[in-house]
């Protein structure tokens, strides 16, 4: 009300440059316009944002939902401004009409009163005073319609002020309600950056973890190709000793290396196909094979040649997926060229269980080293 009774003493948009009604009257109509579509902007925004799935897009499209909702606000506030203008401009010359229509009832009216001051005993004093006096209370009586006619007029225009009065009344609330309003949107604008600043945050910690984590098993997965590297230079280098004295050594009998081999059971291979290299064969780059290469079918089941633990499952450099199976006693074996693996590492697989199938292709190879303490071991001697 204190706000109320300011505007209608000052009168704050009555001034000689303030603008016209019928600017106040268009800038109302303009600022409910924005204020409607704003809203109706802000309802769309949260409905993409409620079926959004990417949060980094539903963050986004949360706080442009906010941002609308401010605008709202602000235009609802310049709404009610050009209300309260134009509730003020209509107050202002309400009154100045009443004014006018009050004048000669008030100039009437103190006429009664003064001659309703004068004595009676003047009419027996002066005589003529009687007659007036007659003259009075007929011109009255002729006047009284009129004086009616204009006091209800007067009530009718009080009544108007005191509709107008409620109005601007009315429009005060809604602009408090409005700058209330905003300043809500705003500390929730403030609140959802705050949460999506916290959750970026927590998803950065998140990603620098597993950074860590993929730098640890990449340096792990170097570690155990230079392990399989210095292994593989020292083969080489007994091999070609080896073969330049005579041929590669040999087992003498059959029965004892199958009772020295991998569980005391004969090796099997891990896949049927067509031998393309041999154990011991040099290669066009002069590297001799360590193992033998199975040209086989695409996608066929690879089995575990032998009992053991699986060591080693997953990708390497050029080889495909790779399976190294540690027997115990010093025996490992080596399958490469595999196009899908089924074991983990840490998993105990029985001989002939299936690991992995073949690759796919034109001509998918599957290549089984076995080894003896890091030393290649010619296995078609362990064959059932």
């Amino acid at each position: 009300m204190i706000a109320l009774t300011a505007i209608l003493a000052t009168g704050s948009l009555a001034g000689a440059q303030a603008p016209t009604l019928g600017d106040q009257q268009v800038r109302l109509k303009s600022a409910a316009a924005e204020a409607s579509a704003a809203r109706e902007r802000a309802r769309t925004l949260e409905r993409a944002a409620a079926a959004e799935r990417d949060r980094a897009a539903q963050a986004k499209a949360e706080e442009a939902a906010a941002n609308e909702r401010i605008r709202a606000a602000e235009a609802d506030i310049a709404a009610a401004d050009a209300r309260i203008a134009i509730v003020d401009r209509l107050l202002a010359a309400q009154r100045a009409g009443l004014s006018a229509q009050q004048s000669p009832i008030l100039k009437l009216l103190a006429a009664l009163q003064s001659m309703a001051r004068r004595p009676p005993i003047l009419g027996l004093i002066q005589p003529g005073s009687t007659a007036d006096m007659v003259h009075v209370r007929a011109a009255l009586g002729a006047a009284l319609p009129l004086v009616e006619a204009r006091t209800a007029a007067v009530r009718a225009e009080l009544q108007r002020v005191g509709q107008l009065r409620a109005t601007a009344g009315t429009a005060v609330a809604r602009l408090q309600q409005s700058r209330a309003r905003l300043e809500d949107e705003r500390l929730a604008l403030v609140q959802l950056e705050a949460e999506h600043r916290l959750r970026s945050e927590a998803l950065g910690r998140t990603a620098l973890v597993e950074s860590d984590r993929a730098i640890a098993m990449g340096e792990r997965a170097r570690e155990i190709a230079d392990q399989m590297e210095v292994a593989g230079s020292v083969a080489e280098i007994r091999a070609s000793l080896a073969g330049l004295e005579g041929p590669l050594p040999r087992p003498n009998e059959r029965d004892t290396l199958l009772a020295r081999s991998p569980g005391g059971r004969p090796y099997l291979l891990p896949v049927w196909g067509r031998l393309a290299t041999g154990f011991g064969e040099m290669s066009a780059t002069g590297v001799r094979a360590r193992g033998l290469t199975l040209a086989c079918a695409a996608g066929v089941p690879v089995r575990a040649p032998a009992a053991g633990r699986v060591a080693y499952a997953g990708p390497f450099r050029g080889y495909g997926g790779v399976i190294i199976l540690d027997h115990g006693n010093g025996w490992t074996s080596l399958l490469a060229g595999l196009g899908g693996m089924r074991v983990r590492v840490g998993q105990h697989v029985a001989q002939g269980a299936p690991i992995g199938r073949a690759g796919s292709g034109d001509s998918p190879h599957v290549t089984v080293e076995l080894r003896r303490r890091g030393t290649p071991v010619d296995l078609v001697q362990l064959l059932d």
